[in-house]
């Protein structure tokens, strides 16, 4: 049998001489190097029962669900906020209409950030990023005509998610619903703001006590809420790799669980309602072996560091958003097809639920059209591709599990880091994590002005600028030349 050093010597190496690769070396995002081809002796130290297991089962590397998409897809939940709580009812309704399976609100700043529309310091900010929510007679009219038994809703909301909670409650109350049949999530992630957004309103420790106050009362009042949502996808915008973009959230999520347990909870109690957001970015192998990887290791984590033994409390599900980082003002058609395979990389890695970006974002809100595509392209993956017929399709190739192992590996290391300064909160403090996070942002920047990483339509194959006249300056045609 051939091995692998001698198909390189004698069948590769003559080859090279007279066509050579397109470069010296190549790498995933992460800087892990990227082997010519794999075989069995790179992936010869996965044990398949100790690293992989059956989908549903320890350590649930392959899904947290025994048949996972063949019982039923991922909810497909388009996130959407517009100035008004009647433009947004009428988006969520539209989406609703055309086969979404579950509501995502964005919210304006001034919501996000605890201030009414009217005062001095939201000036210019009402209702520009989200839906501006002020009353419980704005949460009413959101939720006009949408039964909130029967749709589950996620809220992206942290400083002021207790606050928002509440509001939801009550218009569930309202509805006359059975408020322990409510479900959905509150993001409630406040490190994540500390280190990649900044809306925040307290220092980190004070806040902290707000997101375990919302497990206290959900894991006794709501049982189908997700309590928190751990997010990955706003450190992954920020400039993180996919290595960081894991070690960083299941950090903040160590974090968590042991603020909630110095509260007085107990693991189990609170552990099976905690879920987790991921982004999507384009390399499309590395984006699967990261989602993996996480899932084998918040497993471990839950049952080795915090002694859990509800199944429920080992398993990391999560939500995935396609990365708007990488749509591009130019050529913004070339975005629909990014999306595509970013969604595909979600499925493939097991996500819960899934938001496809529009095309369009780059210039603008998504119109009808675009938002529609945006959800056509997940029901196309649902439907037509195949690959939801069966569980961790991907699994036992030799590349996926040797690059799930290295993200693992990599991801453990920055943890292990963290627990030496004392944990997140620490390492928030000391500024470390938003470090780590610039300087990848300033490389993978510096790769795209170098043209060692190639962006279509950026830095290679533009479009010269075309002109018409009584063109639109914010038309895709012209938009493609900036």
């Amino acid at each position: 049998m051939t091995t692998k050093q001698e198909w390189e010597e004698k069948t590769v190496a003559p080859l090279l001489k007279r066509f050579p690769e397109r470069k010296a070396s190549f790498a995933t995002d992460s800087g892990i190097a990227i082997e010519r081809a794999y075989s069995a002796e790179d992936a010869a130290g996965v044990d398949a029962e100790r690293d992989l297991g059956y989908p549903g089962q320890y350590p649930y590397t392959r899904g947290v669900q025994p048949t996972m998409y063949r019982g039923r897809f991922w909810t497909m939940r388009q996130y959407a906020g517009y100035a008004s709580a009647e433009d947004s009812n009428r988006r969520y309704r539209y989406l609703l209409e055309q086969g979404q399976t579950g509501l995502s609100v964005a919210f304006d700043l001034p919501t996000q950030i605890g201030y009414d529309p009217d005062h001095a310091l939201a000036e210019g900010e009402v209702g520009k990023v989200g839906v501006c929510i002020a009353s419980i007679e704005d949460m009413e009219t959101l939720f006009a005509g949408i039964p909130l038994d029967r749709v589950s809703t996620s809220m992206t909301i942290n400083s002021t998610a207790a606050i928002l909670l509440a509001l939801y409650v009550a218009v569930g109350k309202k509805q006359g619903i059975d408020v322990r049949k409510l479900s959905g999530t509150t993001q409630n992630d406040i490190l994540k703001e500390y280190v990649a957004r900044g809306t925040y309103i307290y220092p980190p420790r004070p806040s902290l006590r707000l997101v375990t106050d919302i497990f206290g009362y959900c894991s006794e009042n709501l049982p189908e809420w997700n309590t928190i949502s751990i997010s990955g996808y706003h450190i992954r915008e920020a400039g993180s790799t996919a290595v960081q973009e894991v070690a960083f959230t299941l950090a903040n999520g160590i974090c968590y669980v042991q603020a909630a347990l110095d509260a007085g909870l107990t693991v189990d109690a609170f552990g099976p309602r905690l879920s987790f957001f991921f982004n999507a970015h384009n390399n499309f192998m590395e984006e699967i072996a990261k989602y993996r990887a996480a899932r084998r290791m918040w497993a471990r984590l839950m049952r080795e560091r915090f002694g859990a033994n509800d199944p429920r409390s080992l398993m990391l599900r999560f939500h995935t958003q396609t990365a708007g980082s990488t749509l591009t003002a130019q050529q913004p058609n070339n975005n629909a097809v990014r999306v595509a395979l970013q969604a595909l990389a979600a499925v493939l890695g097991g996500t819960q639920s899934l938001h496809t970006n529009s095309f369009d974002e780059a210039l603008g809100l998504p119109t009808e059209d675009s938002v529609t595509l945006a959800l056509r392209t997940q029901q196309v993956v649902a439907y037509e591709s195949g690959v939801a017929d069966t569980v961790d399709p991907l699994a036992g190739s030799y590349y996926l599990e040797s690059l799930t192992n290295e993200i693992e590996r990599r991801a453990s290391e920055y943890i292990s880091r963290i627990d030496k300064m004392g944990g997140a909160l620490k390492a928030i403090e000391a500024g470390f994590i938003q470090r780590e996070i610039q300087e990848a942002a300033y490389a993978y920047q510096r790769s795209i002005e170098s043209g060692e990483r190639i962006i279509v339509g950026v830095n290679r194959f533009r479009q010269p600028r075309r002109s018409s006249p009584g063109c639109c300056a914010l038309t895709p045609r012209c938009a493609s030349s900036r």
